[in-house]
């Protein structure tokens, strides 16, 4: 007895065939080697993950506190994922925490990856009307950052407006905040730019982490 097939049902009839091959007999015979496991048909490497230190740490682009698990070989970065266990973000990570191990480290075309050479970690100085770098140290630059904030308070500082009240305050420094230090830190700062008068305060957090909001809810 002849029975028309539709297109529609051999395809459907065709994906049953092979789901059923596969459950009875093809499933028992495919090795498991995602592990990186030795198979004698297989050239499958070890999992990068597999030979890696796992260290549990904190994400450090912005204060929100994200949990991060960092994966490193020889003293080099090679994975990192968002921290399942963690409170704050149970897993997940914005753009910038899944990216934060370029900080240090770049990956070569060969897919390996390596410390990068254009990272700055010495104080780079540009004196007025110059156009070359100069490497100075830590404690210079900081004693010039202390001696010019001082400098521009004594020049601009303000006890009372035209009115005869008191302000105690200068116009002449800003403050732009860091999102890369968490809340306690940002307290102290604000206390010490309150303790020099200094009144234009801003934080960049507000445009942007607008990224980091979004990355979290997915």
């Amino acid at each position: 007895m002849k029975k028309d097939i539709s297109r529609r049902d051999f395809l459907k009839y065709l994906g049953l065939g092979t789901a059923g091959t596969a459950l009875f007999e093809g499933a028992a015979a495919v090795p498991a080697i995602a592990s990186g496991g030795e198979h004698p048909s297989f050239d499958v490497p070890p999992l990068k993950l597999k030979r890696a230190k796992e260290t549990p740490t904190i994400c450090a682009y912005c204060g929100c506190g994200c949990g991060i698990i960092v994966y490193s070989e020889n003293n080099l970065i090679t994975h990192i994922e968002g921290d399942p266990d963690h409170p704050i973000n149970e897993g997940s990570l914005c753009p910038k925490g899944s990216a934060i191990s370029d900080v240090n480290t770049i990956v070569e075309k060969v897919n390996k990856r390596v410390p990068n050479k254009r990272r700055v970690t010495d104080v780079l100085y540009r004196a007025p009307g110059s156009s070359d770098w100069e490497i100075k140290d830590w404690d210079w630059a900081l004693n010039e950052i202390a001696k010019r904030v001082k400098k521009t308070r004594d020049e601009s500082f303000q006890e009372k407006d035209d009115k005869g009240v008191v302000i105690n305050r200068t116009e002449a420094i800003a403050h732009l905040g860091s999102a890369s230090i968490d809340n306690e830190e940002n307290y102290l700062m604000h206390k010490l730019l309150r303790s020099l008068g200094i009144i234009n305060m801003d934080h960049h957090a507000r445009l942007c982490h607008s990224s980091t909001v979004a990355g979290l809810a997915n």
